[in-house]
Parts: C-alpha cells; structure tokens; sequence
C-alpha cells in the first residue's frame, strides 16, 4: 500500500493499520514509510534492517528525538480497519499506528521546526528484547539517536507520562532433604522454608520516591511460586519468583543490590531486569513540551523503551494516542481525538518560537 502524506492524520492512520505488520514481518509497512520519507527532501534517512531513521540537520540548538515501533501483536480477527463515531478500530490503532502516523505528519510538514528533530520507526517491540529495533540501534548506531530530549510515542490517553520504572525478576531459593511423605520427619521440606520469604514479601514498605516532582511507587510482589515432586514425596526445592519495579532514580546494579540485601541468607538469582528512565523534566525542551501540553503529567509505573534513552543519557516520556489498557485486545481502538490531539500539540511546541 502507498502512504498519503496530504491525507489527515486520521486517514494516515487507518492506511498503517491496513498494512498488516506482526512482529517480525514490518518489511511492507517499512517499505511503505521509507517511500513516502525519501520524497521529503528536508530529511536525511537511513535504514537498518526494517527500522528507519529521518533525521533534519539545521543545526538548531537542541535535538528531540521522537520514536514510535510499527510492529504489532498477532491478528485476533481485527483487521481491516474501521472508523465509527469518532473512534478508529483495528489491530494496531491504539499500539501505536495512531502515534506513527503524527510522526509521519511531522516528518512532512515540519521543514523548518525550532528544534532539529529524529523520527525513529523501528520494528519488532512486541517480541523478546534482543529483536527490538531500537535497543539494536543503541549498540550499533547510538549517534543516530544522540539528542537533548526524547518523546516516546506509546499510548498515554494524549496525556504525558514520564520516564519509567526499571523492572527486574529473581528467583529466590530454598532448599530442604527429600523424604518420604509418610516419614516426614525424616526430610525437610522446602516448600515450607518459603514461608519466611513470604512473609518478608508481605512486610515490605514500598518506596515512593520523588523525581522531578512526580511520585514514584515501587513494588516488590511474588508473581510465582514452584516446587514439589510427587504427591507422596517431600520436596528438596522451593522457587519464589519475584518481580521488583524499582524508581528509575535506582540503577540496575542499585536495584539488584537492594533485592539480595532484602532476601539475606536465601539463594537468589536474578532472571531478568531492565533499567528505568529518568523523565528530565527539568530539562529546557521538557519544560517547554510540558507548558504546550497542559494538565497533569503522571509518572510511568510500568516499563517502555523510554529505558532505551535513559542508556544514552537521553531523558524521555510517553506522549501518544490510545488508552493502552486496549492495546493487544481484540477490540484495539483509538479515538480520533487522540491522535488530532497528540499531532496538533507537538506541531505547536515544534513551530512555535520560544526555543
């Protein structure tokens, strides 16, 4: 399919989400957004694999980079595509073709923005980490990305949320001596040594630290438990799995630190974890993005690739079209609103004359 750049950010819309695009197969929606990129000769594009990178060089004084992936999740029977009363439906509308398409709008109407801009389309965010198109580009193009300022464009209700916490799971371990269930007494019983971690889980005090004047909330949750061997046989192994999502002012080395200090004297092993971002809200870009907005900003509780940024000292929000409790449900949908909104906003701060 060709995209219209003189179609309104609606219709733009509603061609991406036609154009199917799960994760690991971007190459038409990809071929279709370089198309329309190469003929906009205020830009500089630059490819790698299916992730694109337009980029000004007017040499403002401050760069902002805006991001969105063109990856989805698998069909559900959602497709084409369709626009009723003022909401757009379809696989993909609220995470984020809505957001991509403002980006596409900027891309081509912007000639002269006050800031010198970067439009990142990258692919494969729906999919394990070592797929996703922009932590690929923070290891072998960090210079493609370097900027004061980063705008996310993941669904946030048209509303500004910042940063994002850092997220990271551990097993915590204990082990007993195998028995016979009739000769308990004989074995020692791991699944009951998980009680104490339990109950160290149920007494924790969640830190809610301030940064940047937005209130942070962590949490530190069993999501898990596993062990046993047989219904007759007493177990030797007991794993508690355990999520913590820490403020983004803690690093992961900081993160980590803390969870084996709180489970002292247990096994523990971290499975995964990814670091937070920092919002930056004191940032001259931010402040200026934060006055044309309006309204309340949230922090992020939950983890995006805002975090990718924070890797490059870049601080970042999520800024984009869509209420993402319907992102990856069958009924995705966007209000129209949202995404006149979200283009109509940054066109403001990216036009206006006080940078």
């Amino acid at each position: 399919m060709k995209l219209d750049l003189t179609a309104d950010v609606v219709t733009l819309t509603q061609q991406l989400v036609d154009i199917e695009s799960v994760s690991h197969h971007e190459q038409e929606i990809a071929d279709a957004v370089e198309a329309v990129l190469a003929t906009l000769g205020h830009l500089t594009v630059t490819r790698r694999g299916h992730t694109l990178v337009a980029r000004t060089e007017l040499g403002r004084g401050e760069r902002v980079v805006i991001a969105g992936h063109i990856d989805t999740v698998p069909l559900n029977d959602n497709l084409p595509s369709r626009l009723e009363d003022g909401i757009l439906h379809g696989l993909g509308s609220c995470d984020m073709k809505g957001g991509d398409a403002v980006m596409l709008k900027l891309a081509a109407d912007l000639t002269e923005p006050n800031r010198d801009l970067t439009f990142v389309f990258y692919e494969a965010e729906e999919v394990d980490s070592v797929h996703n198109g922009l932590r690929k580009l923070t290891e072998s193009d960090p210079a493609l990305l370097e900027a004061d300022f980063a705008i996310l464009m993941e669904p946030s209700n048209a509303a500004v949320e910042a940063g994002c916490q850092g997220t990271m799971r551990v097993d915590v371990r204990t082990t007993g001596e195998r028995s016979h269930s009739a000769r308990s007494w004989k074995g020692v019983n791991a699944i009951h040594l998980a009680a104490p971690v339990l109950a160290r889980l149920n007494d924790y005090v969640a830190r809610q630290p301030e940064i940047d004047g937005l209130t942070y909330h962590e949490g530190l949750n069993a999501t898990g438990i596993r062990g046993g061997v047989a219904g007759n046989v007493i177990p030797d192994e007991c794993v508690v799995e355990v999520n913590f999502r820490f403020a983004p002012d803690r690093s992961e080395a900081d993160a980590e630190a803390f969870v084996r200090d709180f489970f002292e004297g247990y096994d523990v092993t971290v499975t995964d974890i990814a670091a937070g971002a920092m919002p930056g809200l004191d940032r001259p870009a931010a402040k200026e993005f934060l006055q044309v907005v309006g309204g309340q900003v949230g922090p992020k509780f939950g983890w995006t690739d805002v975090a990718q940024f924070t890797k490059l000292g870049i601080p970042a929000v999520n800024f984009g079209p869509g209420d993402p409790m319907f992102a990856h449900k069958q009924d995705e949908h966007v209000p129209t609103e949202h995404i006149e909104r979200c283009e109509r906003i940054l066109k403001d701060w990216l036009t206006g004359d006080t940078a």
